[in-house]
């Protein structure tokens, strides 16, 4: 896997996927991806569904762009562009580099909940919105693929109320820091390499 531009400029399903044990930073703090969720350009969940407008205009920027918008407004979250209109949102990370910066961001010592959740992840690698539109392979981001492909687990994303039956939320088998538990009837895509299309 080499993650370049080319790598971004594929359907946001088979990045989310592919993404799982990647490792990355904002300036030099943040951990391997443990969680994503893919949204694509047909997609009624995705928020470039209805059209540009000022706050998600990075999602029809170039492939590798980063969005950063703000949740509930309260929480900002990080989603790095694919395909043209589609994005991979950055749900959890195992925390593997400037942990003690991240506990303080956070004002925890638990490392399971540092990055757990793609507001407390922002929170601890200190994303916000002037990072919006920049790109994922230049500072203050680095992304470095993973040595291995790690078993994943596909399943429904959470927390939409439109297109909830996708199973776009990809997950590492069996890790800690996910942000909510895997349901269990998903327990038999454990393993599986292949990201679903439809």
């Amino acid at each position: 896997m080499s993650v370049d531009l080319a790598f971004f400029n594929r359907d946001a399903v088979s990045v989310a996927a592919e993404l799982l044990g990647a490792t990355l930073l904002v300036e030099g703090v943040g951990g391997v991806i443990v969680e994503t969720e893919a949204y694509r350009r047909d997609d009624e969940a995705s928020h470039s569904f209805r059209g540009q407008t000022p706050r998600n205009a990075a999602m029809f920027g170039a492939p590798g762009g980063v969005y950063v918008y703000r949740s509930y407004g309260i929480h900002w979250c990080v989603n790095i562009v694919c395909e043209p209109r589609s994005a991979v949102l950055i749900r959890a990370l195992q925390p593997t580099h400037g942990i003690n910066a991240m506990m303080v961001r956070r004002g925890t010592a638990d490392q399971r909940r540092l990055c757990a959740g793609p507001g407390n992840l922002c929170q601890a690698l200190n994303v916000n919105l002037d990072m919006n539109g920049a790109s994922i392979l230049s500072a203050p981001f680095a992304l470095i693929a993973p040595a291995l492909k790690p078993p994943l687990i596909a399943c429904p994303r959470i927390g939409i109320s439109k297109a909830i039956d996708h199973p776009w939320r990809f997950v590492i088998a069996g890790s800690a820091y996910l942000s909510k538990p895997v349901p269990r009837f998903t327990a038999s895509l454990r393993g599986h390499a292949q990201a679903p299309t439809h």
